[in-house]
């Protein structure tokens, strides 16, 4: 009897250390993250980081080089069509190095002489004018009383004209000279006042709206065509996102956009008016180059729900490029190739199961199923390459 008490004791002793190693040695569950599989319908979008972008903006640029006074306006500032933003005033004269300023000395001492030697002849041919006609007044009266001949009084009416013309052309020498010592006084001259210049040139705006930019903030010399200020209404908004041309090619004009994260509450509708036909070199964030087009929209929602958006606000576009309607709905963070095929690990009493799945289509964030899936079922999302069918997990769900 005590033999069999004994040897019971020893068989429960073995069963009992037994399975505390089992329990101290036994695989742990794998944790993973659960999903539950649906039915409802299903949207196939293209989903892209965009931005704001006012429809039409002006740029009000300089149209003669001058000295730009600082302007009033700052950005946000409301102007009307035909109000001034800008003036333009002469620029100022350029300094006078040593050896120029000399030269300028040199040619205005040669004005001065050849004006004084322009007023010498002028008077000169008025002393001869003045004696020609003298002699002209005498021959006439004594040709009147036939002590002089005709021949006699032309000879000094000729004479009379030629020192006519010599004073005429004696008066406009002088003024040439007179007007190239004006000349070279003026390049001499370095004007800094800027209340001295009548002469101003008002830029003014061609539309209304409000101030987005101002280039140019503080006085400076500007050339013609140089930027100044940039106006546009921040209401007249327009949102844009550069899509890979792989996709974009599903986009269509008229194709529902849903504009998510956009800093307000809910999301905003949008409408696809644009798919620009020409595309573009980009290199992505991993160095590779992508061939990208901009997609733009316009904003359906009322304007009281995203009056607070502004131009080049980020934000997040999903265009819409199909819709499935009463079909079963996975994450498609829980597909996963296999073979040539799609698979998903269902669990099942703790335990995952590889199923094989046949897809409809993906989407960015899920994915129709055909078959292989039933509503209800819950699915690994982003399985480990470790997992395999009987593997125990734990997990919440999603």
């Amino acid at each position: 009897m005590r033999r069999i008490v004994a040897a019971l004791s020893i068989t429960l002793a073995l069963v009992a250390l037994a399975g505390l190693a089992y329990w101290a040695f036994r695989p742990a569950p794998v944790p993973v993250e659960l999903a539950t599989v649906t039915r409802g319908s299903f949207q196939a979008a293209v989903e892209e980081d965009g931005k704001t972008r006012i429809r039409n903006r002006y740029v009000v640029s300089s149209p003669l080089t001058g000295r730009l006074l600082r302007p009033d306006l700052k950005a946000g500032d409301a102007v009307k069509a035909g109000a001034r933003v800008a003036t333009l005033l002469p620029a100022v004269s350029p300094m006078l190095d040593p050896r120029t300023r000399q030269e300028l000395e040199e040619r205005l001492g040669a004005a001065e002489a050849a004006m004084q030697e322009a007023q010498t002849r002028l008077d000169r041919a008025a002393d001869q004018e003045a004696q020609a006609r003298r002699d002209y007044g005498r021959v006439r009266e004594l040709q009147r009383k036939g002590a002089a001949t005709n021949q006699q009084l032309e000879r000094e009416e000729l004479s009379l004209r030629v020192a006519e013309r010599d004073r005429a052309a004696a008066e406009l020498r002088r003024h040439v000279t007179e007007h190239e010592r004006d000349q070279t006084r003026a390049l001499m001259r370095r004007t800094t006042d800027t209340a001295a210049s009548a002469e101003q040139w008002d830029i003014t705006t061609p539309v209304s709206g409000q101030v987005l930019h101002v280039m140019q903030e503080s006085e400076t010399v500007v050339t013609a065509g140089t930027p100044l200020i940039e106006i546009g209404d921040p209401q007249d908004l327009e949102v844009i996102a550069d899509v890979l041309t792989t996709q974009a090619v599903e986009i269509k004009p008229g194709a529902q956009v849903i504009i998510e994260r956009w800093g307000g509450l809910g999301t905003l509708d949008g409408r696809v008016r644009l798919v620009e036909p020409a595309a573009f070199t980009k290199i992505s964030a991993l160095g590779v180059e992508e061939q990208r087009v901009w997609v733009v929209a316009d904003i359906l929602s009322r304007s009281e729900q995203w009056r607070g958006l502004g131009d080049n606000y980020r934000l997040d576009m999903r265009f819409i490029v199909a819709e499935i309607p009463e079909t079963i709905i996975v994450p498609e963070g829980a597909l996963f190739r296999r073979g040539d095929g799609w698979a998903v690990f269902v669990a099942q009493d703790g335990r995952a199961h590889e199923t094989k799945v046949k897809l409809i289509r993906r989407s960015g964030r899920s994915a129709a199923i055909a078959s292989g899936l039933q509503v209800g079922q819950q699915v690994v999302l982003f399985p480990p390459n470790t997992l395999t069918t009987g593997t125990a997990i734990t997990s919440g769900l999603r």
